[in-house]
């Protein structure tokens, strides 16, 4: 593994705190039995999501310390477990095109679009783990998304406006100081890019659709 990213694994582990304070308490309260407390689709969205933060985590640790046929196997869960991941965020879709504020699927949709661009390219360059690597950074930044969709709002009392543009403030920030490393390190940036772009999209269209909000 890269020297710069060495310790990515144990970065990643921050994802826990986040997923804790991004989701309601009912889902840690009652964890792994929901029953009547929790709707079934947030059970299963949050059971998905667990498990695919597992997955950022264990990855890169298992080629840190060279368990690398340990990390293929892993990876090969990923086929399986992606797919699912999307299907629990489509159900939020099912749900929000009947409220009464059918604009709000353009989160869920946005961040549905991004998790599997990025994927897409980890995979396409599963054979070259610097590239994979740094896409692979990419799906766990769109995790921000939610997390900071209930964060801002119900813990740091926030509006919705303003929690999205802080979240793509703290994306703007995350993507310069990784691409800053790179370029210290003389490495191949050019996924960082590609990652900003989606998220310069992701803005555009948002600042388009909510900006008389």
């Amino acid at each position: 593994m890269e020297k710069g990213y060495r310790n990515l694994g144990y970065a990643l582990l921050l994802l826990i705190p986040l997923a804790y304070f991004g989701m309601d308490k009912s889902c840690f309260i009652h964890f792994p039995q929901f029953g009547e407390q929790m709707n079934g689709y947030l059970g299963f969205h949050t059971v998905v999501m667990l498990a695919w933060i597992g997955l950022l985590i264990v990855q890169p640790m298992l080629i840190r310390y060279h368990r690398v046929e340990w990390h293929r196997r892993v990876g090969k869960w990923s086929y399986f477990l992606f797919p699912i991941l999307i299907l629990s965020t489509w159900f939020q879709v099912i749900r929000i095109s009947g409220s009464d504020e059918p604009i709000n699927l353009f989160f869920p949709l946005a961040d549905s679009v991004l998790l599997i661009l990025f994927y897409g390219l980890a995979i396409y360059y599963r054979r070259q783990q610097p590239l994979h690597m740094r896409y692979m950074i990419g799906t766990a930044i769109v995790l921000l998304g939610p997390t900071m969709a209930y964060i801002g709002p119900h813990r740091l009392g926030w509006s919705a406006n303003f929690t999205q543009y802080a979240q793509y403030a703290i994306t703007i920030f995350l993507l310069t100081g990784l691409l800053r490393l790179d370029q210290m390190h003389g490495k191949k940036y050019n996924p960082y890019l590609i990652i900003g772009l989606g998220y310069a999209v992701h803005l555009l269209v948002y600042s388009l659709l909510f900006m008389w909000t």
